[in-house]
Protein backbone atom coordinates (compact mmCIF):
# COMPACT_ATOMS: atom_id res chain seq x y z
CA UNK A 1 0.00 0.00 0.00
CA UNK A 2 1.05 3.61 -0.56
CA UNK A 3 2.61 5.12 2.55
CA UNK A 4 2.70 8.90 3.14
CA UNK A 5 4.22 10.25 6.35
CA UNK A 6 1.85 12.61 8.21
CA UNK A 7 4.35 15.46 7.99
CA UNK A 8 4.70 15.21 4.20
CA UNK A 9 2.82 17.64 1.95
CA UNK A 10 1.34 16.00 -1.14
CA UNK A 11 -0.79 18.17 -3.42
CA UNK A 12 -4.17 16.67 -4.26
CA UNK A 13 -3.34 16.90 -7.96
CA UNK A 14 -0.24 14.73 -7.69
CA UNK A 15 -0.50 11.30 -9.29
CA UNK A 16 0.87 8.45 -7.20
CA UNK A 17 1.34 4.90 -8.45
CA UNK A 18 0.89 1.77 -6.39
CA UNK A 19 2.96 1.17 -3.25
CA UNK A 20 4.63 4.59 -3.28
CA UNK A 21 6.48 5.69 -0.14
CA UNK A 22 6.82 9.36 0.82
CA UNK A 23 8.94 10.20 3.84
CA UNK A 24 8.79 12.89 6.53
CA UNK A 25 8.62 16.56 5.48
CA UNK A 26 8.82 15.83 1.77
CA UNK A 27 6.83 18.05 -0.62
CA UNK A 28 5.16 16.73 -3.78
CA UNK A 29 3.69 19.32 -6.15
CA UNK A 30 0.41 19.21 -8.01
CA UNK A 31 1.86 18.21 -11.40
CA UNK A 32 4.16 15.48 -10.12
CA UNK A 33 3.73 11.85 -11.20
CA UNK A 34 5.32 9.03 -9.20
CA UNK A 35 5.49 5.54 -10.66
CA UNK A 36 4.77 2.31 -8.85
CA UNK A 37 6.95 1.54 -5.84
CA UNK A 38 8.78 4.87 -6.06
CA UNK A 39 10.42 5.69 -2.73
CA UNK A 40 10.79 9.34 -1.70
CA UNK A 41 12.79 9.70 1.49
CA UNK A 42 12.67 12.53 4.04
CA UNK A 43 12.78 16.22 3.07
CA UNK A 44 12.69 15.79 -0.71
CA UNK A 45 11.28 18.59 -2.89
CA UNK A 46 9.42 17.51 -6.05
CA UNK A 47 7.87 20.26 -8.15
CA UNK A 48 6.85 21.31 -11.64
CA UNK A 49 5.78 18.98 -14.44
CA UNK A 50 7.83 16.11 -13.10
CA UNK A 51 7.46 12.43 -13.95
CA UNK A 52 9.38 9.78 -12.01
CA UNK A 53 9.25 6.15 -13.14
CA UNK A 54 8.67 2.95 -11.23
CA UNK A 55 11.09 1.65 -8.60
CA UNK A 56 13.05 4.90 -8.30
CA UNK A 57 14.58 5.96 -4.99
CA UNK A 58 15.04 9.64 -4.13
CA UNK A 59 17.29 10.38 -1.16
CA UNK A 60 16.92 13.29 1.30
CA UNK A 61 17.27 16.92 0.24
CA UNK A 62 17.08 16.27 -3.51
CA UNK A 63 15.23 18.95 -5.51
CA UNK A 64 13.72 17.74 -8.77
CA UNK A 65 11.59 19.49 -11.38
CA UNK A 66 12.18 23.06 -10.27
CA UNK A 67 12.28 26.04 -12.60
CA UNK A 68 15.36 26.35 -14.78
CA UNK A 69 18.22 28.57 -13.62
CA UNK A 70 18.56 29.86 -17.20
CA UNK A 71 17.79 33.59 -17.29
CA UNK A 72 16.32 33.19 -20.79
CA UNK A 73 13.25 31.48 -19.35
CA UNK A 74 10.14 33.42 -20.39
CA UNK A 75 7.43 31.10 -19.12
CA UNK A 76 5.64 28.11 -20.60
CA UNK A 77 5.32 24.45 -19.73
CA UNK A 78 8.67 22.76 -19.22
CA UNK A 79 9.20 19.28 -17.83
CA UNK A 80 11.48 16.75 -16.18
CA UNK A 81 11.18 13.04 -16.96
CA UNK A 82 13.04 10.35 -15.01
CA UNK A 83 12.94 6.69 -16.04
CA UNK A 84 12.48 3.62 -13.89
CA UNK A 85 14.89 2.03 -11.40
CA UNK A 86 16.96 5.21 -11.11
CA UNK A 87 18.59 6.20 -7.82
CA UNK A 88 19.01 9.88 -7.00
CA UNK A 89 21.14 10.60 -3.96
CA UNK A 90 21.31 13.47 -1.46
CA UNK A 91 21.15 17.13 -2.59
CA UNK A 92 20.86 16.33 -6.30
CA UNK A 93 19.22 19.07 -8.39
CA UNK A 94 17.53 18.38 -11.73
CA UNK A 95 16.01 21.46 -13.36
CA UNK A 96 13.19 21.80 -15.84
CA UNK A 97 13.63 23.04 -19.41
CA UNK A 98 13.96 26.66 -20.53
CA UNK A 99 11.76 27.08 -23.61
CA UNK A 100 8.10 26.09 -23.79
CA UNK A 101 7.84 22.33 -24.25
CA UNK A 102 11.47 21.57 -23.43
CA UNK A 103 12.12 18.42 -21.37
CA UNK A 104 15.06 17.50 -19.16
CA UNK A 105 15.41 13.70 -19.24
CA UNK A 106 17.21 11.13 -17.10
CA UNK A 107 16.96 7.52 -18.24
CA UNK A 108 16.39 4.23 -16.46
CA UNK A 109 18.80 2.40 -14.20
CA UNK A 110 20.89 5.51 -13.60
CA UNK A 111 22.79 6.38 -10.42
CA UNK A 112 23.06 10.10 -9.74
CA UNK A 113 25.23 10.53 -6.65
CA UNK A 114 25.20 13.27 -4.02
CA UNK A 115 25.31 16.96 -5.01
CA UNK A 116 25.13 16.29 -8.76
CA UNK A 117 23.39 18.82 -11.00
CA UNK A 118 21.50 18.21 -14.26
CA UNK A 119 20.57 21.51 -15.90
CA UNK A 120 17.79 22.53 -18.29
CA UNK A 121 17.29 20.56 -21.47
CA UNK A 122 19.83 17.83 -20.70
CA UNK A 123 19.33 14.26 -21.84
CA UNK A 124 20.95 11.59 -19.68
CA UNK A 125 20.73 8.04 -20.99
CA UNK A 126 20.12 4.68 -19.36
CA UNK A 127 22.51 3.17 -16.81
CA UNK A 128 24.54 6.38 -16.52
CA UNK A 129 26.58 6.88 -13.35
CA UNK A 130 27.39 10.41 -12.19
CA UNK A 131 29.72 10.47 -9.19
CA UNK A 132 29.47 13.03 -6.40
CA UNK A 133 29.29 16.69 -7.45
CA UNK A 134 29.44 16.04 -11.19
CA UNK A 135 27.55 18.79 -13.02
CA UNK A 136 25.95 19.08 -16.44
CA UNK A 137 25.36 22.54 -17.90
CA UNK A 138 22.34 23.16 -20.13
CA UNK A 139 21.48 21.03 -23.16
CA UNK A 140 24.15 18.39 -22.54
CA UNK A 141 23.65 14.94 -24.05
CA UNK A 142 24.98 11.94 -22.12
CA UNK A 143 24.40 8.68 -23.99
CA UNK A 144 23.79 5.26 -22.42
CA UNK A 145 26.27 3.48 -20.13
CA UNK A 146 28.48 6.50 -19.45
CA UNK A 147 30.42 7.06 -16.20
CA UNK A 148 31.26 10.63 -15.13
CA UNK A 149 33.71 11.10 -12.27
CA UNK A 150 33.23 13.25 -9.20
CA UNK A 151 33.47 17.05 -9.39
CA UNK A 152 33.61 16.97 -13.19
CA UNK A 153 31.97 19.80 -15.12
CA UNK A 154 30.43 19.33 -18.57
CA UNK A 155 30.11 22.45 -20.76
CA UNK A 156 26.79 23.50 -22.28
CA UNK A 157 25.80 21.71 -25.54
CA UNK A 158 28.55 19.10 -25.12
CA UNK A 159 27.90 15.41 -25.89
CA UNK A 160 29.31 12.39 -24.07
CA UNK A 161 29.21 9.29 -26.28
CA UNK A 162 27.94 5.94 -25.08
CA UNK A 163 30.21 3.65 -23.03
CA UNK A 164 32.67 6.50 -22.42
CA UNK A 165 34.22 7.20 -19.03
CA UNK A 166 35.25 10.66 -17.83
CA UNK A 167 37.56 10.93 -14.83
CA UNK A 168 37.13 13.07 -11.74
CA UNK A 169 37.70 16.83 -11.58
CA UNK A 170 37.79 17.11 -15.38
CA UNK A 171 36.60 20.15 -17.36
CA UNK A 172 34.91 18.90 -20.54
CA UNK A 173 34.34 21.55 -23.22
CA UNK A 174 34.22 19.38 -26.35
CA UNK A 175 32.47 16.14 -27.28
CA UNK A 176 33.74 12.87 -25.83
CA UNK A 177 33.55 10.13 -28.51
CA UNK A 178 31.84 6.82 -27.64
CA UNK A 179 33.91 4.10 -25.98
CA UNK A 180 36.72 6.47 -24.92
CA UNK A 181 38.47 7.24 -21.62
CA UNK A 182 38.94 10.92 -20.80
CA UNK A 183 40.94 12.40 -17.93
CA UNK A 184 43.37 15.16 -17.01
CA UNK A 185 43.65 18.94 -17.15
CA UNK A 186 43.20 19.89 -19.91
CA UNK A 187 40.97 16.95 -20.75
CA UNK A 188 42.48 14.39 -23.10
CA UNK A 189 41.58 10.95 -24.46
CA UNK A 190 43.81 8.16 -23.11
CA UNK A 191 42.40 5.05 -24.79
CA UNK A 192 39.24 3.03 -25.15
CA UNK A 193 37.11 2.00 -22.19
CA UNK A 194 38.23 -1.64 -22.30
CA UNK A 195 36.91 -2.53 -18.86
CA UNK A 196 33.35 -1.47 -19.75
CA UNK A 197 33.51 -3.31 -23.08
CA UNK A 198 34.76 -6.47 -21.38
CA UNK A 199 32.04 -6.32 -18.74
CA UNK A 200 29.44 -6.05 -21.50
CA UNK A 201 30.99 -9.03 -23.31
CA UNK A 202 31.78 -7.04 -26.44
CA UNK A 203 33.64 -9.43 -28.80
CA UNK A 204 37.43 -9.24 -28.94
CA UNK A 205 37.45 -8.45 -32.67
CA UNK A 206 35.18 -5.45 -32.05
CA UNK A 207 37.44 -4.21 -29.25
CA UNK A 208 40.43 -4.62 -31.58
CA UNK A 209 38.69 -2.50 -34.24
CA UNK A 210 37.99 0.24 -31.71
CA UNK A 211 41.63 0.20 -30.57
CA UNK A 212 42.76 0.64 -34.19
CA UNK A 213 40.29 3.49 -34.62
CA UNK A 214 41.62 5.11 -31.44
CA UNK A 215 45.20 4.95 -32.76
CA UNK A 216 44.15 6.55 -36.03
CA UNK A 217 42.36 9.35 -34.20
CA UNK A 218 44.88 10.01 -31.45
CA UNK A 219 48.26 8.47 -32.23
CA UNK A 220 48.93 8.64 -35.97
CA UNK A 221 49.29 12.42 -36.24
CA UNK A 222 46.26 12.73 -38.53
CA UNK A 223 43.58 15.39 -38.61
CA UNK A 224 40.13 14.23 -37.57
CA UNK A 225 38.98 14.17 -41.20
CA UNK A 226 42.03 12.19 -42.29
CA UNK A 227 41.52 9.70 -39.45
CA UNK A 228 37.88 9.16 -40.38
CA UNK A 229 38.78 8.60 -44.03
CA UNK A 230 41.45 6.10 -43.00
CA UNK A 231 38.98 4.21 -40.80
CA UNK A 232 36.50 3.91 -43.64
CA UNK A 233 39.20 2.77 -46.07
CA UNK A 234 41.10 0.31 -43.89
CA UNK A 235 38.81 -1.05 -41.15
CA UNK A 236 35.98 -3.55 -41.36
CA UNK A 237 32.78 -1.79 -40.38
CA UNK A 238 30.89 -2.91 -37.29
CA UNK A 239 27.92 -1.29 -35.53
CA UNK A 240 30.27 0.07 -32.86
CA UNK A 241 32.71 1.55 -35.37
CA UNK A 242 29.87 3.05 -37.41
CA UNK A 243 28.53 4.59 -34.21
CA UNK A 244 31.91 6.12 -33.42
CA UNK A 245 32.31 7.56 -36.92
CA UNK A 246 28.77 8.96 -37.01
CA UNK A 247 29.21 10.59 -33.59
CA UNK A 248 32.39 12.36 -34.70
CA UNK A 249 30.97 13.44 -38.06
CA UNK A 250 27.92 15.00 -36.39
CA UNK A 251 29.90 16.84 -33.71
CA UNK A 252 29.29 20.60 -33.60
CA UNK A 253 31.80 21.43 -30.86
CA UNK A 254 34.54 19.14 -32.12
CA UNK A 255 35.91 16.17 -30.19
CA UNK A 256 38.46 16.11 -27.39
CA UNK A 257 41.89 15.35 -28.88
Amino acid sequence: MTSIHPSAIVHEGAQLGADVEIGPYSIVGQNVKLGDRAKVMAQVFLDGFLSIGADCTIFPFASLGSKTQDLKYKGGKTCVEIGSRTTIREYVTINSGTVDGEVTRVGSGALIMAYCHVAHGCTVGDRVIMANQASLAGDVLVEDDVVIGGMTGIHQFTRIGGFAMVGGMVKVTQDVPPFMLVDGTPAAVFGINSVKLQRLNVPEDTQSLLKKAYRMLYRDGLSTRQALDKMKAELTMSPELERLIHFIETSKRGIIK
